[in-house]
């Protein structure tokens, strides 16, 4: 249950980016977020207001496909991966320090599991908190 959680990051015109919370009601990305220092979150709300307003970042420095419905917004040296959903959402789901130059599999897998999870919460009616 996601009672009272802030899911909103950043409402854009062409997309609203949120965050992903878990059946507990915790969100590994958010937590990660609100750890960083303030300079650091900075840059990457930049990239999400950018995705969120332009609906774009051609620089793959900065965001890219990886594969599978899985995006990576990359402010060096962090990575947030995210997926699309329909209604123009991108939805935040697992966030880590980049230390090699492979994605780990562990972290695509965590955004895999919180996409079929959205899913299946939202499908059901279960994910947000008026859905409740």
């Amino acid at each position: 249950m996601t009672k009272g959680k802030e899911f909103v990051i950043y409402s854009g015109s062409v997309f609203t980016l949120e965050w992903y919370f878990n059946p507990k009601g915790k969100s590994q990305a958010q937590e990660y977020y609100q750890g960083l220092e303030e300079g650091e979150r900075r840059k990457v709300l930049f990239l999400f207001k950018r995705m969120g307003d332009v609906g774009k970042i051609m620089d793959e420095t900065k965001f890219r496909n990886e594969g599978d419905k899985v995006f990576a917004f990359k402010p060096q040296p962090y990575r947030f991966l995210s997926f699309f959903v329909v209604g123009h959402k991108i939805i935040v789901t697992n966030a880590f320090h980049k230390k090699t130059d492979k994605l780990p599999a562990g972290e695509k897998g965590s955004a895999l599991e919180a996409m079929s999870d959205y899913v299946k919460r939202t499908e059901g009616g279960t994910y947000y908190e008026n859905d409740l």
